[in-house]
């Protein structure tokens, strides 16, 4: 894609119309069947592997972003969108030894099948429950330090430093990167269906996905009635970058991967195009 399709007209208003996302937020929602990836994840429990609706959702959205939404990888800054080089997921995570959540970027995430992204969240949680957290993160014990009157002149300078001129701030480790290209968070865990997320002004983000609680449902399919395990999805989206047709194709991709969970175990890269069009299409 060439720079045009990225600044379209639309974009290029709406950057001069909103501020940061505080002003441009839209928000989605969205019920995923989730009934076959669930019985993948039992067979793939059964060889040793104990995947859980993050991974698979994690995998499917940056699946999602590569093939599908690419127009979704990038940002607003100084009234022009940058596209971003590659798909990065920042997870938002709950450690249970801690009263706060905690998260980390999984970077190149699309370029990972599921059982490695499986790999990596295991060890920077075990990481992060020792409190070995690293990257932007950490800015929060820096933040928590300083004086009230003092925090918010602080963070404006540094939204200015990272959002507006894109430059990095070695000393709280934070560049305009480190968010990723996209938030996902599960909040299904405190037992909530939906929720509607704020997204942090620093961090470039453009999207954030939460998965709320798993629910067996009663649903139509092919005219009769029948139990299905449904997976409520909400959505935040900076409303500089993206519009509701976006949002509508983030959603029916990501359906369409976990309607075919066999299709997050490899990234496809090194599959001949049909296959990939076959697989897009949902006739693999």
């Amino acid at each position: 894609m060439d720079d045009l399709t990225y600044n379209t007209p639309w974009r290029q208003t709406a950057s001069a119309i909103y501020r940061m996302p505080s002003d441009g937020r839209i928000w989605g929602t969205y019920e995923a069947d989730v009934s076959r990836t669930m019985a993948f994840m039992k067979k793939k429990k059964d060889a040793g592997i104990s995947l859980t609706l993050t991974h698979m959702l994690i995998a499917a959205v940056a699946r999602a972003y590569r093939d599908d939404v690419p127009e979704l990888n990038c940002f607003a800054r100084r009234g022009k969108i940058i596209h971003r080089d590659s798909v990065g997921v920042f997870v938002s995570v709950d450690i249970p030894e801690s009263r706060e959540m905690t998260g980390f970027l999984i970077e190149r995430c699309d370029e990972k099948g599921v059982d490695e992204i499986y790999d990596i969240m295991t060890e920077k949680v075990e990481k992060y429950r020792a409190r070995n957290e690293s990257g932007a993160v950490t800015s929060k014990y820096i933040f928590a330090k300083i004086p009230w009157l003092l925090r918010r002149p602080l963070f404006l300078v540094i939204r200015f430093i990272l959002a507006t001129l894109g430059l990095p701030i070695k000393a709280i480790k934070a560049d305009p990167s480190s968010f990723g290209s996209v938030l996902v968070s599960n909040i299904g865990t405190h037992g909530l269906q939906y929720g509607m997320a704020a997204i942090l002004p620093v961090s470039n983000l453009p999207v954030v996905v939460l998965m709320g609680y798993l629910e067996k449902k009663p649903v139509v399919r092919n005219g009769r009635v029948v139990v299905r395990d449904m997976l409520p999805l909400s959505c935040t989206l900076d409303h500089r970058v993206c519009d509701g047709s976006m949002g509508g194709r983030l959603a029916r991709a990501v359906q369409r991967y976990l309607l075919d969970p066999e299709s997050l175990e490899s990234t496809m890269q090194d599959e001949p195009l049909a296959v990939r069009v076959a697989v897009k299409a949902g006739i693999k």
